[in-house]
């Protein structure tokens, strides 16, 4: 496989931007919680009275603007307080994406959020440039990974089917856009603003306070 085809040759998952929810009915919390391919990448305490799990796709502008412009904040507002367990699962649209995943878990887990981070601020930088691949590894060169490692990592077919299994769990439970949310098992679509993410917070909350 040529260097310049690593990301942009790799097989892209089998979804495209929008298609049929298989579900109409809410997925069980069992359903929703149920092990994955990889290890769950979750901030917060495990028996937060909340859970919210995201489905994103690093090439979506929407993923981007919640990442940047809320999730800060509602992670100190509701997850470093305790209210809140939040997961963060992968749903690559394209293989950019689906590269940018594999990158993130191959670093290792002390800098797979500081990866993830950096991907999203620098989408610009990569996911839709002519050459995807070289962009990408000029950023995964910020985070000291050499270039036999970044190659490494995209040739990993195994990995790349278990990035490609969480998505496809995540369409099996009704997702078909990014980012979607399930909050205590609600889908949300959309990058929610910090507001709406309260407003259906602090009442689940509240009842939790209450039995």
């Amino acid at each position: 496989m040529k260097r310049r085809n690593l990301i942009l040759g790799m097989t892209a998952i089998g979804i495209s931007a929008t298609y049929p929810a298989l579900l109409s009915a809410q997925p069980s919390t069992e359903a929703l919680l149920a092990p994955g391919p990889l290890p769950e990448k979750s901030f917060g305490r495990d028996d937060a009275p909340v859970t919210i799990i995201e489905y994103a796709s690093l090439t979506c502008p929407h993923c981007r603007t919640f990442h940047v412009s809320v999730w800060p904040e509602l992670k100190r507002k509701y997850v470093d307080t305790g209210q809140v367990r939040f997961i963060m699962r992968e749903f690559p649209f394209d293989p950019r994406s689906s590269g940018g995943f594999m990158l993130a878990r191959c670093i290792g887990d002390d800098k797979w959020y500081p990866t993830i981070d950096l991907l999203y601020r620098t989408q610009d930088n990569w996911a839709r440039v002519a050459d995807g691949t070289e962009a990408l590894k000029s950023v995964m060169g910020m985070t000291g990974m050499s270039t036999s490692d970044f190659e490494k990592c995209l040739q990993d077919q195994a990995l790349l089917e278990k990035v490609n299994a969480v998505a496809e769990a995540g369409k099996s439970l009704g997702v078909d856009s990014t980012p979607t949310f399930f909050i205590n098992g609600e889908m949300q679509k959309g990058a929610l603003s910090l507001e709406r993410f309260s407003a259906i917070i602090d009442p689940l909350v509240a009842a939790a306070k209450k039995q």
